[in-house]
């Protein structure tokens, strides 16, 4: 029937304020298990060892203390192996602690060796700058892969940033810099993923070494300081802290009251990262764009010189002037005019191929070098021969080598530009973040002593802060005060506000409308919603999809092919020229067969473009993954989104997926006499040692018929020797009386008989879509509570609409047969797969990819999470666990159902781009490459002059990159809208207006 589940989204009320101010148990928010993760997931997984265990009630009591402790999410405690399994959030305590806790029981705990060397293991992410095509990208990475203690290296060359992990103990970050660097590219560190509560500081004044002394003591005194690293020469420091304690704010203000003499220290936040990537795309188009001014400068003169004053009469005869022998002016000038764009403004070309080939691999600049070389040396070697002969007559190339290198730079410029708005959302999201805060000062009652304004990067936790309407909350909290409706749609999608009372989340980013609030801070900078949900999308824009791997494989052998080809084509038209296999007519005047020859080569150079192949896939994921996360769809990379564009079936949980996941108990039958309120003290003082959500439905409604406050648990008896049975229910001694609570397998399975009419009654409520709850005393059932939890109000149109896309729907679950083929029914799903536990969901999984399907799990547990993994595509509702959301690989930030659709939809359609993006790529070179060959000349005349190659090689991957910008506008499907508008009209939903009015707010 039910499975026993750790719930993290229930739980304000554990929160006790000093301020006086009530704080209320209120439901979970769709944005909760993305506010306090770490690595886009937030969790650490410890494994213990544990002596001392003689029965399973140890086991239990080692549980009940291990999550009491603040930042555990989930423990289990197996007394047959003698092992504990935690789940916790690294941010709040460490190993170390929790084995304390277990010893505090009275048991030894030791920590697994794979533990140890798991946490041995970190990540590291590198800013990469000089990689032009996906052969840069694909040899750093090789050569990153072959070094000791790298375990798994990604490379991106759109967003030009490496995630390596790394062992420490073999490799630090440092020399996975100079790797990197010794390759030819420059490298920054962007963050190691250690050292998560750790803040570097610029310092101004700390000259002496008393002075920094003075400062490193000083904040070493401060409550919650760890350790303090201060450079050599006092410019910088970086502190370690526990964030509870203590934050950035307390260590500026404590450096800046410090005296010294007549010394005075200022201290102030070293920029963040989040700013790195724009910054260093500024530099990168401002670069370009200064090459080009400057190319265009010489080139365009060059390009006059060549072909459009040679068509003045007068102006041509001054240039046609003899010099020296037959050297003339015109040609002197453009190789004057030529040589500082080939060696100043295009030695970047010669750079990037040299470390290209010196690492045995070829990319573009390789091709530009070889192309504008050849132009520019036999055109040198043009003037040499004209200026020693008074016969020789021959042409130059020098606007073909100008006017080359100006294109490239023209089309890396605009390729700059447009790639800059691929990760457009990811700017959008960081700018919704305000620059200031309001921080409250409270007394012991709760009233404001003094309020002043902060910079939001120096928020703490547990700071008061005040939003005033029309301001932006500056990070994630807990109502303490007020009430207001808060528009969320900046990170969900849902463009209805929400009200927020007392108790109540609010994230940072999102926008207070009308009333005053007061916040109290519970996660800032890394650990906010806003700053996963940039991170997931960070993740997946690093993530290749394995299609890209076409791209990859092709990249190694493109350039020694092209080159291969240019070779050919010149040796195959210079021999016939010479041997005469075609006319003379067919050579232009000012050429011989060589020249003639040399042009045809140096086009098929400079045309290919194995740039528009690398960017194909990374630019489409780029857009299509930061689409979603604007619609409140996280997808975690390429992998995720070309299989979801293969999904045919789509498989969703019941409790909290199909249903709103808040079931109460809806009816009662006793079969004994006894009251109701007796009964469910009984029941209760078993079920309030369960986590699962039908568990807390049953105490919430003993705690409503005894009118007491949901913190006061004076009216229970204590339970003794519990014990949860997955998928069946609970078994605990209350008050002297063997308390057995769940459905017909813990029933049978405690060798209790079920009378007819109670498994009657049974039959009857299943059948209307809810779930029976045996309760047993001493071996005898006397009572039967039926549970409800509505379904969705979009459920049995998101099926509809699934299935009129051709994809069938599936539902699973834990509950009995009747009430899941009610729910069922009511959505109009046919297969119904009941009564498993979280391990068979994953086999029922299994079994169905075996039928040659590819299917999409949809869930939100942490008994789903097998079924997430064993997915093609687990989809986890952003109401869901932490540990849901570390299985998926598609976040719904709302939870709402339509967004599998969307993510469907969208993952088909950023396919459907990457799929044109390679048609084109692989299009242009097929049919570019023949026509710089001169495979047209023979019948039409048409030849194709080196710099028009270039040209078009610089548009190609522009147009690869405008192709993908277009999934900007992507829409959901229309079918959508008419989903809202049907929900609306039988929910009566108002308008923020009539709400606030309601609310009393206006």
């Amino acid at each position: 029937m039910y499975s026993q589940v750790i719930d993290i989204d229930d739980s304000v009320a554990a929160q006790n304020f000093k301020d006086g101010h009530e704080v209320c148990n209120v439901p979970s928010q769709d944005l909760q298990a993305l506010s306090v993760s770490e690595n886009g997931l937030g969790i650490r997984k410890a494994t213990f060892e544990v002596t001392g265990m003689e029965c399973s009630a140890c086991a239990c009591s080692i549980e009940k203390s291990v999550k009491r402790i603040s930042g555990v999410v989930d423990a289990t405690v197996s007394f047959l192996n003698n092992k504990a399994f935690v789940v916790f959030h690294p941010a709040s305590l460490n190993e170390q602690e929790i084995g304390n806790a277990i010893a505090d029981a009275g048991f030894a705990a030791t920590l697994q060796d794979d533990d140890i060397n798991e946490r041995s293991t970190k990540i590291c992410r590198l800013r990469i700058t000089g990689m032009t095509c996906t052969a840069c990208s694909s040899s750093v990475e090789t050569a990153l892969e072959k070094l000791a203690g790298v375990q798994k290296c990604s490379v991106a060359l759109t967003t030009e940033e490496a995630e390596i992990h790394y062992d420490v103990k073999q490799i630090s970050c440092a020399q996975l810099i100079d790797a990197v660097e010794e390759m030819g590219f420059l490298a920054e560190l962007i963050n190691t993923g250690e050292d998560r509560d750790k803040v570097s500081l610029n310092l101004q004044g700390v000259h002496s070494t008393e002075a920094i002394k003075t400062v490193e003591l000083s904040l070493q005194a401060l409550p919650g300081v760890k350790s303090v690293e201060i450079s050599p020469n006092g410019d910088k420091v970086a502190v370690w802290y526990d964030p509870d304690l203590t934050g950035p704010r307390c260590f500026i203000e404590t450096i800046d009251q410090i005296k010294c003499g007549s010394e005075v220290f200022k201290a102030s936040l070293i920029c963040q990262n989040s700013g790195m990537r724009e910054q260093g795309r500024n530099k990168e188009v401002k670069r370009y764009a200064q090459y080009f001014l400057w190319s265009s400068v010489f080139s365009v003169p060059v390009f006059l010189l060549s072909m459009v004053f040679m068509y003045i009469p007068r102006v041509k005869d001054r240039l046609d002037a003899k010099l020296v022998n037959m050297l003339t002016t015109g040609a002197l000038l453009r190789w004057i005019l030529c040589t500082p764009v080939q060696f100043i403004i295009g030695w970047q070309f010669y750079v990037g191929a040299y470390k290209s080939l010196r690492h045995g691999s070829a990319n573009m600049d390789v091709l530009v070098a070889l192309g504008t070389n050849a132009a520019y040396f036999y055109s040198f070697y043009s003037l040499v021969r004209a200026a020693t002969s008074n016969t020789f007559k021959g042409t130059d190339f020098f606007e073909t080598s100008a006017m080359l290198i100006s294109f490239i730079l023209l089309g890396k410029l605009l390729k700059v530009l447009a790639k800059g708005k691929t990760s457009e959302a990811i700017a959008k999201l960081m700018e919704l973040a305000p620059d200031t805060a309001i921080l409250l000062t409270l007394d012991d009652d709760g009233k404001i002593k003094a309020e002043r304004e902060i910079s939001s990067e120096l928020i703490q936790r547990n700071d008061a802060l005040k939003v005033v309407p029309g301001e932006k909350i500056p990070t994630d909290g807990l109502v303490i005060w007020g009430q207001s409706h808060v528009n969320e749609s900046m990170l969900t999608g849902e463009p209805q506000p929400v009200t927020k009372r007392i108790g109540d989340k609010v994230f940072k980013g999102t926008m207070n409308q009308v009333g005053g609030l007061h916040v109290r801070a519970t996660h800032v900078g890394s650990e906010t919603a806003l700053s996963q949900i940039v991170r997931l999308v960070e993740a997946a824009q690093m993530n290749k999809a394995p299609v890209q791997m076409i791209a990859d494989r092709i990249s190694k052998y493109f350039v020694p092919l092209v080159v291969t080809v240019a070779f050919v084509t010149w040796l195959a038209w210079y021999t016939a020229g010479k041997v005469g296999s075609y006319p003379k007519s067919w050579i232009p005047p000012s050429m011989d067969e060589f020249e003639l020859a040399l042009q045809f080569g140096i086009s098929v150079l400079v045309i290919a473009c194995p740039c528009a192949l690398g960017l194909a896939t990374p630019t489409a994921v780029m857009v299509g993954t930061g689409k979603g996360a604007s619609l409140g769809v996280l997808i975690k990379g390429g992998q995720a989104l070309e299989s979801a564009h293969k999904v045919k079936c789509v498989v969703f949980d019941k409790t909290g997926t199909l249903t709103m996941g808040r079931p109460v108990v809806v009816a009662t039958k006793l079969l004994k006499k006894i009251a109701a309120t007796a009964f469910y003290d009984i029941v209760a003082s078993a079920e309030i040692n369960s986590e699962h959500p039908v568990a807390k439905a049953i105490v919430e409604h003993a705690r409503k018929l005894r009118k007491e406050e949901e913190t006061n648990k004076s009216n229970f008896y204590e339970a003794h020797d519990f014990q949860s049975v997955t998928g069946q229910g609970i078994r605990a001694v209350v008050n002297g009386n063997q308390v057995v609570v769940g459905n017909r397998q813990m029933m049978l399975g405690s060798g209790i008989s079920i009378p007819g009419d109670v498994d009657k009654y049974l039959q009857a409520i299943e059948q209307q879509a809810r779930t029976g709850v045996l309760v047993a005393i001493e071996t005898e059932v006397v009572g039967v509570i039926a549970i409800s939890d509505p379904v969705k109000p979009e459920a049995k149109d998101v099926v509809s609409i699934l299935s009129s896309l051709g994809l069938k729907s599936i539902m699973v679950t834990g509950d009995n047969w009747g009430t899941a083929k009610a729910i069922a029914k009511e959505v109009g799903i046919e297969t119904v797969i009941a009564e498993v536990l979280p391990d068979g969901k994953a086999e029922k999984i299994k079994q169905l990819q075996k039928e040659g399907l590819a299917v999409a799990m949809v869930g939100d547990g942490i008994n789903d999470s097998p079924a997430l993994v064993a997915a093609d595509v687990g989809m986890a509702i952003g109401a869901g666990t932490d540990i849901a959301i570390e299985a998926a690989d598609i976040v719904l930030v709302r939870n709402n159902l339509q967004d599998v659709i969307t993510a469907i939809d969208l993952s088909r359609k950023t396919f459907f781009r990457i799929k044109l993006n390679y048609v084109w790529a692989f299009g242009y070179n097929m049919l570019g490459i023949p026509i710089a060959a001169g495979v047209l000349f023979p019948f039409t005349g048409f030849r194709l002059p080196p710099w028009v190659a270039g040209a078009a090689m610089a548009t190609s991957s522009l147009s690869v990159v405008c192709s993908s910008l277009l999934l900007r506008y992507y829409v959901p499907p229309k079918q959508l809208q008419y989903i809202n508008l049907s929900i609306n009209k039988k929910t009566n939903k108002s308008t923020p207006e009539e709400q606030w009015k309601s609310d009393g707010m206006v």
